[in-house]
């Protein structure tokens, strides 16, 4: 097995997002001037590079998955391009003026012109992320607590087709949001989504991560495959991420979760990309089957949080 010190450096030959999410999360250190380069370089570049005049990627806001603009627009937040681009702000200048839906929410699409509690729990994670103005995020705060459901969670069926039971893919998704929003230092109706957050992780550590809270059976065995972009699907190391980012204590009933991710690994000590969720892609950042830069350095940075050793 390679040394965590060979693993670095094997990250380290990575994408320039990746190298900078290496140095600050794993090492400790802040590269300013390596994270502004990923706008002009590898993936992010890329990324860029499919934004077209009228200020969107691929038709409109959410056609075609995942080449849409709200799609490239989270991929380019999870590479940690630097908040201040004036390309990505023009772009999310003309969705706040266009495509707000009577609820208030950010209107993907759809017969019934309700808006979707997953994408704007997404929306509110990389708006935040690349600060537009408060008072455009209010109404979809607005929305979002609007969904909050009993059992402590969210599902994006809640004000279509009358879901009454939370789904871990959409509770996520707003659970990210909100980290985001007040990282970002936001404050409209915070200690409500704070409150929101709490009973979000607490649904999700009710189901240890990935198991029926009634009979403890797995609920989705690709809750525990290794996928990367997500998307806005749920799985375990997406869940462990956003614990981490979200600074929570290492609780028992992530124990086979955690067992789980650890048992992925290779000999040499990485992550595989397990597989991709269907849909046209811009470009493929990775091989399925392969070792993955993105799915390793995640992976440690949630055993580095924890303090497990690896």
């Amino acid at each position: 097995m390679m040394t965590s010190e060979q693993i670095i450096s094997w990250l380290l030959k990575g994408d320039v997002s990746i190298q900078y999410q290496t140095y600050r999360d794993l090492l400790a250190t802040n590269k300013p001037a390596l994270r502004k380069k990923i706008e002009s370089s590898g993936w992010g570049f890329q990324f860029l590079s499919h934004r077209q005049q009228n200020g969107y990627w691929g038709k409109s806001f959410y056609q075609p998955k995942w080449i849409s603009t709200h799609y490239t627009l989270l991929d380019l937040k999870n590479l940690n391009i630097h908040p201040v681009n004036k390309a990505i702000k023009e772009t999310l200048k003309i969705i706040f003026k266009n495509e707000k839906g009577p609820d208030g929410g950010i209107l993907p699409i759809g017969k019934y012109q309700r808006c979707d509690v997953c994408v704007n729990g997404m929306v509110l994670n990389y708006a935040s992320y690349f600060r537009v103005p408060e008072n455009w995020l209010n109404s979809v705060i607005d929305f979002l607590l609007a969904e909050k459901m009993k059992d402590g969670g969210f599902n994006c069926r809640s004000n279509t087709s009358g879901a009454v039971h939370s789904s871990l893919h959409s509770t996520l998704s707003v659970i990210e949001g909100i980290i985001e929003y007040e990282k970002n230092g936001y404050s409209y109706r915070l200690d409500e989504l704070k409150k929101a957050s709490e009973l979000s992780q607490e649904f999700i550590l009710m189901h240890e991560l990935f198991r029926s809270d009634k009979t403890g059976e797995i609920i989705n065995t690709n809750f525990l495959k290794l996928y990367y972009p997500g998307r806005w699907y749920y799985d375990i190391l997406k869940a462990l991420d956003c614990f981490q980012l979200a600074n929570m204590a290492y609780d028992k009933r992530m124990n086979d979760a955690m067992e789980a991710l650890l048992n992925k690994r290779t000999k040499e000590g990485l992550w595989r990309l397990a597989a991709k969720h269907p849909g046209k892609t811009h470009f493929e950042m990775e091989q399925a089957g392969e070792p993955s830069r993105w799915n390793t350095l995640r992976a440690m940075r949630v055993l580095k949080h924890f303090q497990i050793d690896y």
